[in-house]
């Protein structure tokens, strides 16, 4: 297909089953290292999908699992993804002060560019929390060395989302040191419809995801950002009991399809790493 040459975002949250957000209230983080990782396994599937597309991203990664799996770090930079922060413990920016945001980000930046041996530039916050509530965030990131974010979406949400800020990469007013790129949405007839992933690409049919990637090309003639995390190709993994049924079913939708949808979108547009799809906002 590849109708439209504009080059695309893509992008992967670092992160395990046990961790997301839909869980945090039902798995304590004191207990993750009781339940079985498998993210090393999950990276290898993405790794092995992207290189048969000649496809490289940006891979935001926790820095729990990079401490504890420093061969995932290793494997991604050395197939020449680009190594992104996601913070160290996967707590949303909103509930912690700025001195412990602060903490985490500057953990997880010196973490990853250890074990990496590269430069880490970008960050994206657990759950897209930061918002109007704690944009001073901004500044921290900023602070710690980091040149861009992609934490705020634009969209109303009942977890995150500040429906009222740009669409595409921005300096923030309150931090112009920093460049923000948001997750994608399509303005629809004044309302921004989530476009970049996450379990809305798995709970919609492939032909409306690659309707709406399409739109921002053609329409906007501007690239789309998308993400997803490891934890989403692995239709095998441990079920976690207790959960409320509405964060059962985000979680849990169409596991066993994903793979297959990835594939194709891989083929359906063209894709590369955030830092050199933006390199000129970037360097402005």
């Amino acid at each position: 297909m590849r109708g439209v040459d504009i080059t695309n975002v893509m992008s992967v949250d670092v992160e395990d089953y046990f961790q997301v957000g839909a869980f945090e209230h039902t798995i304590h983080r004191d207990h993750w290292e009781r339940w079985p990782c498998r993210v090393e396994a999950n990276i290898e599937r993405i790794l092995l999908l992207f290189e048969r597309h000649k496809l490289r991203a940006t891979f935001f990664t926790l820095g729990w699992i990079a401490e504890r799996y420093p061969g995932v770090v290793r494997s991604l930079v050395d197939a020449g993804h680009e190594l992104a922060s996601h913070g160290y413990g996967h707590q949303r920016a909103m509930a912690l002060s700025r001195g412990e945001f602060r903490q985490d980000v500057t953990r997880a930046k010196h973490l990853l560019e250890d074990l990496g041996g590269v430069a880490v530039a970008g960050y994206r916050a657990p759950s897209f929390s930061i918002g109007h509530r704690n944009l001073w965030a901004l500044d921290v990131l900023a602070e710690a060395g980091h040149r861009y974010s992609s934490s705020i979406y634009p969209i109303a949400h009942d977890h995150y989302g500040m429906p009222g800020a740009p669409r595409f990469p921005y300096r923030p007013e309150q931090c112009p040191a920093l460049l923000e790129m948001p997750p994608t949405t399509v303005d629809w007839r004044g309302r921004n419809l989530p476009a970049a992933g996450g379990g809305f690409f798995r709970l919609l049919p492939y032909a409306a995801s690659r309707w709406l990637i399409e739109r921002v090309n053609g329409h906007d003639r501007r690239p789309a950002m998308f993400y997803f995390h490891p934890w989403e190709v692995d239709p095998g993994q441990p079920r976690v009991a207790g959960a409320p049924l509405k964060s059962r079913f985000r979680h849990y939708v169409n596991l066993g399809r994903m793979e297959g949808k990835l594939d194709r979108l891989c083929h359906d547009f063209r894709w590369d790493r955030a830092d050199r799809v933006y390199a000129e906002e970037l360097a402005a």
